[in-house]
């Protein structure tokens, strides 16, 4: 059982893990389920953001260290199997073309952590937490952790956080910039819903290209950012929905 459900629901692809006696632990069903069900989130037109949530009182504790050693006599295939699937799932929301909510509460510990920080709001409960714990088992990230963590704080704190493992509780995490917004954790849903409304009132395609931007926009130099944010905004000017928006706005619509 993978635990990894997906909604549609009124432009919003609902991604939900609740294997709750496991504490959403990453195994190879997950990796098969994650890889599905973010490929059918990605590729629906009519999805305009993409929500990741967990149930029970975990985001996700990551590998599952028992379900590796059941399979000691081939572990390095069963992980590299996990692997490869568990990357095609992270690559869909890196790629999606459109914004990735996170709602975290819980331990967001390994390949949770990774998940989890593949978003691009993130939004934590008081209660959530983030733990690399990978060297601590012996074992290197994976989920493209090592990539994104020392964009987003550093390559300083990325290596004590990665090598320490120390716990890194929501407030913490706000002031290091691996989440976006901390509330109440009974005000996350709440919190969670009143983003999905803005996101799905934004023009169509418009946070898919500011995604694009950001994230190719750091291998190049910054005369090349500057023609590719005039190409886009130009191409974004023509398109009829925006035209009817700058209408609307100059009749005082």
């Amino acid at each position: 059982m993978s635990g990894v459900h997906l909604n549609l629901d009124q432009g919003i692809a609902r991604i939900r893990f609740e294997d709750v006696v496991g504490r959403n632990a990453v195994t190879l069903d997950f990796c098969r389920a994650f890889a599905r069900v973010t490929r059918q989130a990605v590729t629906d037109p009519d999805v305009k953001a993409i929500l990741l949530s967990a149930k029970g009182r975990f985001f996700s504790v990551g590998g599952d260290l028992a379900d590796m050693l059941a399979h000691v006599d081939t572990v390095r295939d069963h992980v590299q199997e996990m692997t490869d699937l568990f990357h095609v799932g992270i690559r869909h929301l890196h790629h999606a073309p459109v914004p990735v909510v996170v709602a975290l509460h819980g331990m967001a510990a390994g390949g949770g952590m990774s998940i989890a920080l593949a978003g691009d709001l993130i939004v934590a409960g008081k209660s959530g937490k983030f733990n690399s714990g990978y060297t601590r088992s012996g074992l290197t990230p994976d989920g493209g952790l090592s990539w994104l963590l020392p964009r987003l704080v550093g390559q300083v704190q990325a290596f004590r956080i990665m090598a320490l493992n120390p716990t890194i509780g929501s407030e913490e995490a706000l002031r290091l910039g691996l989440v976006s917004k901390v509330v109440e954790d009974a005000d996350l849903d709440e919190e969670i819903e009143a983003m999905l409304a803005v996101l799905r009132a934004m023009p169509t395609g418009v946070l898919g290209t500011l995604k694009r931007l950001m994230h190719e926009g750091a291998g190049r130099s910054f005369e090349a950012q500057l023609d590719i944010e005039g190409e886009m905004i130009a191409r974004r000017a023509e398109n009829p929905e925006t035209l009817a928006i700058l209408r609307s706005f100059l009749s005082g619509g």
